[in-house]
């Protein structure tokens, strides 16, 4: 029996989510080991020998480490094509490329607004820390005009890039699933009839389930 990959850090980030989605996709066995960022686990030599910049996720896959959670999911997809979703990464060079696109879009366009936000409305509470109302402002205008460019393209198709769910459209859940659940800006994607049907369908899926549920248990 295969040994189950592992990776490090909680669920609750939006980057082990990502990760975490993938390999429930792609139907590969996986152990989570905790990551005690509050203790400082995460800076300790052994922990940056796997992840040099004391970030989460790492991942190892038996003598395999890796770090970056789009780089983990690639390699996913790619390692255990034939298992799960098999079209999650694509079959085609072109088909990759469509995907990698908007895997992009989502690290440079999507991400940084979407993830301002959602540091300042869902989790600076929890941490006492004073919300920045200038940055949400500045950061909603961001991602408004974002998401205008998504609604257009989702208005010629079924899901970002082409007619089936990709990682494409996997790599928006973990920003998404707190804008939408754990913050008021959730009309940005709801009040939109192309980029409302698309988060829903994608929102639904069951591997996205299972990341919400353990993020609500850990």
């Amino acid at each position: 029996m295969a040994t189950p990959v592992k990776v490090y850090g909680p669920p609750l980030s939006t980057a082990v989510s990502r990760v975490l989605a993938t390999l429930l996709e792609k139907d590969v066995p996986f152990q989570i080991i905790p990551v005690d960022m509050s203790k400082g686990e995460h800076k300790k030599p052994d922990y940056l020998k796997i992840q040099p910049f004391g970030q989460v996720p790492a991942f190892q896959d038996e003598s395999i480490s890796l770090f970056e959670s789009r780089s983990i999911c690639r390699y996913v997809c790619e390692k255990y094509a034939d298992k799960g979703n098999k079209g999650l990464y694509g079959t085609n060079p072109l088909e990759k490329a469509s995907i990698d696109q908007w895997v992009e879009a989502e690290g440079q366009s999507f991400g940084p607004p979407s993830g301002a936000l959602v540091f300042q409305l869902a989790f600076a509470p929890r941490m006492n820390i004073p919300q920045d109302q200038g940055a949400i402002k500045q950061n909603e205008e961001k991602l408004r005009k974002v998401l205008d460019i998504y609604e257009r393209r989702l208005g010629e198709s079924r899901f970002l890039a082409g007619d089936e769910f990709t990682f494409a459209d996997l790599s928006h859940l973990p920003n998404g699933d707190y804008l939408v659940n754990a913050t008021d800006k959730g009309h940005l994607f709801t009040s939109r009839e192309n980029l409302g049907r698309w988060w829903n369908e994608i929102s639904d899926r069951e591997s996205w389930k299972k990341v919400v549920e353990m993020r609500k248990s850990s």
